[in-house]
């Protein structure tokens, strides 16, 4: 699992950040998204964001924003990526790709096989794909919730056309498991490697990591 690479999401620190880039993650996510226990403002993503090391990705975490709140999100935060983790259709991501000019990563819910035909829609617009757990329709949060799902559906099925990343549910404990009966190339972590909802574990994130890329 050599090439396994890491994502870890809801940093709120520059103690994040370094525990992040330190244990070896390809991509640091910040989440823009009020409910959440991991959000930051744009004027702390700005001064979070100087502190990521070259090479490392900076992902902006959106639930159905709008393009007000993207203009000023790009416009103050150097990002390389923005995620959308909300209901945004295909046409949605194809007019956040266009206007700024940044790859794409957009999230869908997969709870069992009825929802792994809208995989295939969404590879059709987006640069990445993140495959994370379906929330419960009570949830306030459409991820971060420390659900997985069912990893056979997506055993074998390496043919979509997009790189993709495995969420939802994944530890320290479980993600070789995980990697190894998906297939995944890319994980992404955020309430797996926390102390308490917000509060990332510098020793959990460097667990992770290792038991992800060994």
């Amino acid at each position: 699992m050599a090439d396994t690479r890491v994502k870890i999401c809801g940093l709120r620190t520059v103690a994040d950040i370094e525990a992040a880039a330190g244990a070896g993650a390809s991509y640091v996510g910040f989440v823009f998204f009020e409910k959440s226990p991991r959000a930051v403002s744009i004027a702390e993503a700005a001064t979070l964001a100087v502190e990521v090391p070259p090479g490392v990705a900076k992902v902006g975490l959106v639930v159905n924003a709008d393009d007000a709140f993207l203009d000023a999100l790009t416009a103050r935060v150097p990002l390389d990526i923005l995620q959308l983790h909300g209901s945004e259709t295909p046409e949605r991501v194809a007019e956040v790709k266009a206007r700024y000019g940044l790859p794409v990563m957009k999230a869908i819910g997969i709870a069992d096989a009825g929802d792994l035909p809208q995989i295939d829609l969404y590879a059709a617009v987006a640069d990445q794909l993140l495959i994370d757990a379906k929330p419960p329709k009570d949830a306030a949060l459409p991820g971060g919730n420390g659900l997985a799902f069912d990893w056979t559906l997506l055993a074998n099925r390496k043919y979509w056309t997009v790189p993709w990343m495995l969420a939802g549910g994944l530890t320290p404990e479980n993600v070789a498991e995980a990697v190894t009966r998906t297939g995944a190339r890319q994980v992404d972590v955020s309430s797996g490697v926390e102390a308490a909802p917000g509060q990332k574990d510098p020793a959990r994130i460097t667990a992770f990591c290792e038991a992800a890329l060994t």
